[in-house]
């Protein structure tokens, strides 16, 4: 399957994209453009809250592809994105316990696209990640998905934190990978259940591990002292899963 990812240069055209109902990943504007035209982008961009970063024209011109940008750069989504609700309600239809992945500022598209293709194997129903410092659905992960970004949801949200807190009201849990945390084996992971995965870097940030119920962390006995990101979603995923299935057999 060929999947494309769309940068969008020049006023008219980026213009047009948001009129014509296109999602917008990112806007890039350069550091001083406030015509007539630039704020209408910026209105429109608005609308969609869609995120607008302001930079230099060096760096313009660094990621143009025509030399010919305007002062104005887009990218668009390979993939629409759905809403929060769209995921909870993909778990009412299958008759499920919302089983959630929630992404805090991954920025490698490699790994948001694994962590993709992990969440659907393990049957979660969808996955969701934050405006800001993060990878967008661009055809890099679509291809590294391989394909289940066309089953799995993906919501984007302005705020992670107050998204749990909104979940909680709709009786799900949220356990966080830390490698402070509790043995993941020693933890109750079934019911209606969110993973929270951290930046690559920097882990789970303060604020959203506040709002986690549950801190796990995956036992290692090597001289390194963390794991990717994707691997680290993986691990966890299938501990939920276990621990669904062996429920299941019980009742």
């Amino acid at each position: 399957m060929r999947y494309e990812e769309f940068t969008i240069e020049g006023r008219n055209a980026v213009l047009e994209a948001f009129r014509s109902g296109k999602t917008i990943d990112k806007l890039f504007i350069q550091d001083g453009c406030h015509d007539g035209p630039v704020n209408t982008i910026v209105r429109e961009a608005k609308k969609g809250d869609t995120i607008v970063n302001y930079v230099s024209k060096e760096r313009l011109d660094n990621m143009s592809k025509t030399g010919k940008h305007q002062g104005v750069i887009a990218f668009a989504a390979a993939y629409e994105y759905a809403t929060v609700e769209q995921i909870l309600d993909s778990a009412k239809e299958k008759n499920e316990k919302p089983f959630i992945f929630i992404l805090d500022n991954i920025e490698d598209p490699h790994n948001l696209g694994a962590i993709i293709r992990t969440a659907n194997l393990a049957g979660a129903h969808g996955v969701i990640v934050p405006k800001r410092r993060a990878a967008g659905l661009t055809a890099t992960v679509a291809r590294t998905s391989a394909g289940a970004l066309n089953y799995t949801p993906v919501a984007k949200v302005t705020n992670i934190a107050a998204t749990i807190e909104e979940l909680k009201k709709e009786g799900m849990w949220f356990v966080c990978a830390d490698m402070g945390g509790e043995t993941m084996y020693n933890l109750d992971l079934t019911g209606a259940i969110g993973l929270v995965i951290g930046n690559e870097g920097e882990g789970v940030s303060r604020l959203v591990k506040e709002k986690c119920d549950f801190t796990a962390s995956i036992p290692m006995k090597g001289d390194i002292d963390s794991l990717n990101a994707s691997v680290a979603a993986g691990v966890l995923a299938y501990e939920i899963v276990r621990q669904k299935m062996s429920l299941n057999c019980n009742n």
